[in-house]
This record gives C-alpha cells, sequence and structure tokens, in this order.
C-alpha cells in the first residue's frame, strides 16, 4: 500500500510537470530544457515563502507566475534575439542554477517543522477522517484534476487554438495577421508555470528543497507525454491531457516496480535512461507502422 501512494503522490505531482512538457514538446514543437531549472526553481519559491511562514497555498499562484515569467524569457531569447531553440533553453537552464541558489539562500533547505499545503490545520481539521498519507494522495488529486481541466479549457480557447497551429503550421498563424512569436512566448510560460507549480507541489510533499531535484526533470517529463500519447491515443473518450497523467502515473509504477525489484536507488538514472530509451523505440515503431498502413492503404486506392 505505501509503494501504491508513493506512486501516486509524485506521479501525479510530476503529472502537472508532464502537461507542462507537453505543450513544449507535443505542441510547439520547442525541445525546451528550461524545465530542468524551472522545476527546483518551484521548489525552492514554496520552500522559502513556507519558512517565512507564508501560507502554503499562496505558494503555487507565486510558483506560476514565476515559472511563467522564466518561460517567457526562453521565449524572448529564441523569438527577438534569434537564438535556436535548444540553445535558448540551455541558457536559461544554466541561469536558473544560480538563481535558484539565490532564492533557497543554500543547496538544501528542508521544512520538516512547517505547515505545507498537505499537513496544516484547515487541512486536518477538514480530512480528520482520513488517514495523513491519503489526505496527500487526495490534495494532489484534486490539484493535478483542476489544473489539466484548466489546461483543457485553455487549449479550446481562440489562444489555445493558435497556439496549436503554430506547432503544425506556423506560416497559417503568420497568414491570420497574429504574430507567431507572442504565441510561442505565451505557450513556454503557460509550460514552464505548470512546471514551477510541479516543483513547489513536490518540495511540500518531500518537505525540503535540494538544487540537484531538476536533474532530469526534462527527460521524466518526456517520457509521461510519450508513454501517454503513445500507449493511450487510441482511447478517444478522453483528452490527450489525460492521456499524459496516466503516462506519468505508469512511468512512475515502473521505476518503483524496477526498484522494488531490487534495483538500488543509486540506479534510477540508469533506469531512467534505459526506460525512456524503451519508450522511444516503442513510439518509433508506432509511427512506423502507422506510416506504413497509410502507404498500404494509399497503395490499394491507387489500384
Amino acid at each position: 500500500m505505501a509503494l501504491l501512494l508513493s506512486v501516486l503522490e509524485q506521479g501525479l505531482i510530476y503529472a502537472i510537470m508532464g502537461l507542462g512538457v507537453y505543450i513544449t514538446y507535443k505542441i510547439l514543437d520547442f525541445p525546451d530544457l528550461t524545465v530542468d531549472g524551472s522545476f527546483p526553481m518551484g521548489a525552492a519559491i514554496a520552500c522559502i515563502l513556507i519558512s517565512r511562514e507564508v501560507p502554503s497555498i499562496l505558494t503555487l499562484p507565486v510558483c506560476f507566475l514565476a515559472g511563467a515569467f522564466v518561460g517567457m524569457l526562453t521565449g524572448l531569447i529564441h523569438v527577438k534575439l534569434k537564438v535556436r531553440d535548444l540553445l535558448s533553453g540551455i541558457i536559461m537552464m544554466t541561469a536558473l542554477y544560480t538563481v535558484n541558489l539565490r532564492i533557497a539562500g543554500k543547496a538544501n533547505l528542508p521544512i520538516y517543522n512547517m505547515q505545507t499545503l498537505f499537513d496544516n490545520e484547515v487541512v486536518n481539521s477538514l480530512l480528520v477522517w482520513l488517514p495523513e498519507r491519503f489526505r496527500t494522495v487526495l490534495i494532489i488529486l484534486v490539484i493535478t484534476v483542476l489544473t489539466k481541466l484548466l489546461l483543457d479549457w485553455y487549449l479550446s480557447t481562440k489562444s489555445g487554438f493558435l497556439l496549436r497551429a503554430v506547432g503544425d503550421n506556423d506560416t497559417i498563424v503568420t497568414s491570420l495577421g497574429v504574430d507567431k512569436g507572442l504565441v510561442k512566448i505565451t505557450g513556454l510560460s503557460i509550460a514552464n508555470g505548470l512546471v514551477t507549480v510541479s516543483g513547489g507541489l513536490f518540495a511540500q510533499q518531500q518537505r525540503f528543497f535540494d538544487i540537484s531535484v531538476g536533474t532530469g526533470t526534462v527527460v521524466i517529463g518526456l517520457a509521461s507525454v510519450i508513454i501517454g500519447t503513445s500507449l493511450f491515443r487510441r482511447i478517444t473518450v478522453w483528452k490527450v491531457t489525460t492521456s499524459v497523467v496516466i503516462g506519468s502515473l505508469v512511468y512512475k509504477g515502473c521505476v518503483a516496480l524496477a526498484i522494488r525489484m531490487g534495483l538500488s536507488s543509486s540506479d534510477l538514472k540508469l533506469i531512467t535512461a534505459v526506460l525512456f530509451l524503451g519508450i522511444l523505440m516503442l513510439g518509433m515503431e508506432r509511427k512506423k507502422k502507422v506510416r506504413t498502413d497509410a502507404d498500404i492503404s494509399e497503395h490499394n486506392k491507387t489500384l
């Protein structure tokens, strides 16, 4: 039971980050490595605010605004300074390492005795009937579902349609008289805002900030997106964002299972790399199969 609860907690937290990566990777086709810096920035902001007795609920909007600002800077570097997308993310990721240290004041900041979003007077009084571990899962589930629904709503708006259009064919957006650069900046801002919120939740669930918590974050996000969109895309009863959330849970479940089978936690990065490689190969095989089926269908039509 403890293993299942841990997978649910971390899987749902990383699902919010996965939704951010989905915007950059799938919608914008933008390899944004800013994620490796914006995730720990959310953790740093949450811990420093909580250590100064700011109500934990206020950390989430602050994290989102900070992440949106960072995403905007990445977009400006790419759009206005004409720096390639990958290099733009690398520049911001590198800069954020120092920024995160400045925010937290040190490389490790614990908040073990502080009130967090999952352990405070209001939550403990309202959910007194529920065991503490189940409270954490319930709160994270509610936040993740609300985030997913808000993203679904945004993607159905005019701005959301323009965002998707930029990723598919930016020429169409330009022909509509819309600045495609501004649309990209908006998408990067929203994506990194979500990633930073995920980092803030992670820090409150773990009760500490560490400068290294962002290492490999983008790989986890990509794995969640690819698992979700590859394995569950044929299920039409839910939106793609739901597939990303489930993909995050599946990914975390696979990692937890590997460790449970006897692999050391120090092998986590190796497990992540092997799992990610397998997921990429699965995605490539599926694309190849779809392309082959399409070619056969086209050939039959010509006959």
